[in-house]
């Protein structure tokens, strides 16, 4: 039976899944909920790195993204950051739509699906 490696398990969640060489993450929110779209969305990409990295992959090897965010007109901002972030020629399929976060003060949520 192949092995599945969680990170940092909780109750309802764990902030990320391995199982055969696949990297599911948690929806990521900033920490610092008084930042603007593009300071969340900076600080959402550096925590989605640190995850990838301890399960030894990057974001060369991203498969899928899933973004919401609470306001669509902050879609541009919002990729203002996140399209240099990725490598060239390396961007994910992708969604990205509004949504009612679960506090008023996120503005972006980011849940990505890597492979090794």
């Amino acid at each position: 039976m192949a092995t599945i490696k969680r990170t940092e398990p909780g109750t309802i969640l764990a902030k990320a899944v391995e199982y055969h060489g696949f990297v599911y993450l948690q929806g990521v929110t900033a920490r610092d909920l008084s930042l603007d779209i593009k300071g969340q969305t900076k600080d959402v990409l550096e925590q989605i790195d640190a995850l990838l990295e301890i399960h030894g992959t990057d974001n060369t090897r991203l498969l899928q993204a899933l973004i919401w965010v609470k306001d669509i007109n902050d879609r541009a901002a919002m990729n203002e950051v996140w399209t240099p972030w990725l490598p060239k020629d390396g961007a994910p399929a992708r969604a990205c739509v509004e949504a009612a976060l679960a506090d008023p003060r996120i503005l972006v949520e980011i849940m990505v699906t890597a492979c090794k």
